[in-house]
Order: structure tokens, then C-alpha cells, then sequence
């Protein structure tokens, strides 16, 4: 017999409040016309987005996760102090360590929560939201904060036809916390590394560090690109189309949800031609509330799908208690579906 003494958390976890934080600054399709050989008309047709957020000098990862954050634990009615552990998903944070979670539970005001950081791209919010009902659950954790943030601006390479109108900034936070009943599905996650190459950073950090800059990518003037965000679109739009589906479906399938009982589905905001083949696929009937976020805040990365559910509700798009399917997918290969409800 183990001489462990068994856990004793909550029956159930769930969603408690939402907050989001877009920076200031409004880049329209024109801006990004300057540097690359397009039009508006095919920006929009390819992608369906219209305009996008771009972080100034002071909207860091750390500064617009605590605004996103602050507004989360208030929706939630929960003081910093009773958050257990924080998760902050990104890419663009460009410090190895220390992890910016620690930074941001700190700035927060918490009591010395568990603060850490997880790498898994455009999938990065589901990963995050089942570490914390798993917390939750386990009793390691009474609240845990999730947060997806990104600064995509610092890692697009605006000369490339192909990502340069593609990518945002900005934060998307929640409060997980204990529940009496399911609100907060199985997770169907996994990984496809036999894919890595279709979306990638185009240069490893090393790479700068060895100092032969005679093989790295130049800019229009000669100099040194910056790493960037790169991917093989087409292989990317077809996996996502036919095989994040079926990965959908098996979320509906494990919370015992079919089509008809969903009220709102929240895709990651990578491609509205991407979310409405998804929504073919799935079937989904015509009441379900389609996130199409996208539109005004480009693809956000981990943060797309918080940031798309903080709209929805501000916007009375969706309500409080309805039953949502969340699903991110992105680089790694790699994906993560649950059904939730609502805050």
C-alpha cells in the first residue's frame, strides 16, 4: 500500500473570467503593401485579414499580459493573491530564462505562485488551459492563471509575401478555477514532428552566436535578417483543413457533445479560409457563433483564442455559460481541442 496521502482538489475545473489586451497601434493591409509585391483584395481573399495590432517599444510580453491578466482575474472576481500558478504560452519572449511568468505573477501580486513558461506555438492556450484544470483538479492549485501572449511583429520577416501579413500581438488571459460540474472537456492534444519543417523560425539563435554571417538571409539593403517566422503554406492549409477536423471531432466526440448541442466554436485565428472549411467539415449548424477574430487582429499565435473569446462575449456574440469548442493548431506540428464552457 503507498504511503502517499491521495490529492484533494475540486471535482471539476472551469473557466472562470476572460481578459484580453490588443496593443494600440492599428496596422492596415497598406502598411504591409510597402514591402511586398501584393494588393489588399488578395491579402483579404487569402487570409480574410483587414488590419492588425502591433506592439510599441512599452507593450511587452510581461506589460500586455498583466493588462490582459488584471482584467481576467477581475471577470473572475479573483484576487492576485489566490492565484496558485501561472502559465504563459509564447514564442516572443526572447529571454531563455529567466521564464516571463515569473515576472508577470510578480507584477501581478500574487503570493509567490508557481510561475512558468511553455513553448507549443499556435496550440499553446490548450496545452496551458489542460496543465491548469489538471492543477485544479489535483489540488496543486486552487486558481491558476493561463496566458497566451505574443509579439509576432519582432519575428515577421515584412519581406516575405507569403507570413509578412499574417501576424499580430497581443495577450489573452484566464482564471481557471474549481467547479461542481464538467465545464472543462478531455483534451484531445498531440504532436506531428515529422511535419516541424512547415513551420519554423528561419535561423536558429546559434547561428548569430558563431558569427558566420556569410550563409544567413539578407534584406533588401544587404543586411542581416533578423530571425522570422517562416511556413510552407499550402502543406500547412491542408493539414489544418482535413486533419484539425477530425481532431474537433474527437473533442466533441470525448466531452459527449454533438454539433447541435454547441453554442460557439473558437478556432485558433490562423486563416478564415482554414475556419470556414473547418466549419463545413464539421457541420456545424447555422446558430453556432463562428470566431472569425481574425479579421481585425491577425494570427496572435497563443493568443488567438482567448483573445477571440474575450471579443465574442464583450460583443454579446456569446453568452455567459454557453458550450464553446476551443481548438489551436501550429508549429511543432502541434494541436490541442477541448469543449468548454463559457465564463
Amino acid at each position: 500500500m503507498s504511503k502517499i496521502k491521495p490529492s484533494k482538489g475540486a471535482p471539476y475545473a472551469r473557466i472562470l473570467g476572460v481578459g484580453g489586451y490588443r496593443p494600440t497601434r492599428v496596422v492596415p493591409n497598406e502598411v504591409i503593401l510597402e514591402k511586398i509585391d501584393s494588393s489588399d483584395e488578395w491579402i483579404r481573399s487569402r487570409s480574410g485579414i483587414e488590419t492588425r495590432h502591433w506592439a510599441g517599444p512599452e507593450e511587452t510580453v510581461a506589460a500586455m499580459s498583466v493588462e490582459a491578466s488584471g482584467k481576467a482575474l477581475a471577470d473572475a472576481g479573483i484576487d492576485a493573491s489566490r492565484i496558485g500558478a501561472v502559465v504563459v504560452s509564447t514564442v516572443s519572449h526572447f529571454s531563455q530564462t529567466p521564464a516571463i511568468a515569473t515576472e508577470i505573477a510578480d507584477r501581478l501580486g500574487t503570493d509567490k505562485a508557481a510561475a512558468f513558461d511553455i513553448s507549443a506555438g499556435c496550440a499553446g492556450f490548450g496545452y496551458g488551459l489542460t496543465l491548469a484544470k489538471g492543477m485544479v483538479v489535483e489540488g496543486s492549485a486552487e486558481y491558476v492563471l493561463v496566458i497566451g501572449v505574443e509579439r509576432l511583429s519582432d519575428l515577421t520577416d515584412l519581406e516575405d509575401r507569403a507570413t509578412a501579413f499574417l501576424f499580430g500581438d497581443g495577450a489573452g488571459a484566464v482564471v481557471v478555477g474549481p467547479s461542481q460540474e464538467p465545464a472543462i472537456g478531455p483534451t484531445v492534444w498531440g504532436s506531428e514532428g515529422d511535419k516541424a519543417e512547415t513551420i519554423k523560425q528561419t535561423v536558429s539563435w546559434d547561428r548569430f552566436r558563431i558569427g558566420d554571417v556569410s550563409e544567413l538571409p539578407l534584406d533588401s539593403e544587404g543586411n542581416v535578417k533578423f530571425p522570422a517566422i517562416t511556413q510552407e503554406g499550402q502543406a500547412v492549409f491542408r493539414w489544418a483543413v482535413f486533419e484539425m477536423a477530425k481532431v474537433a471531432q474527437q473533442a466533441l466526440d470525448a466531452a459527449g457533445i454533438s454539433p447541435d448541442d454547441l453554442d460557439v466554436f473558437i478556432p485558433h485565428q490562423a486563416n478564415v479560409r482554414i475556419i470556414d472549411s473547418m466549419v463545413k467539415t464539421l457541420k456545424l449548424p447555422e446558430h453556432v457563433t463562428v470566431a472569425r477574430d481574425i479579421r481585425t487582429t491577425g494570427n496572435t499565435s497563443a493568443a488567438s483564442i482567448p483573445l477571440a473569446m474575450e471579443r465574442l462575449l464583450a460583443t454579446g456574440d456569446a453568452r455567459s455559460g454557453d458550450t464553446a469548442l476551443v481548438i489551436g493548431f501550429g508549429a511543432g506540428l502541434v494541436y490541442a481541442a477541448t469543449v468548454v464552457t463559457l465564463p
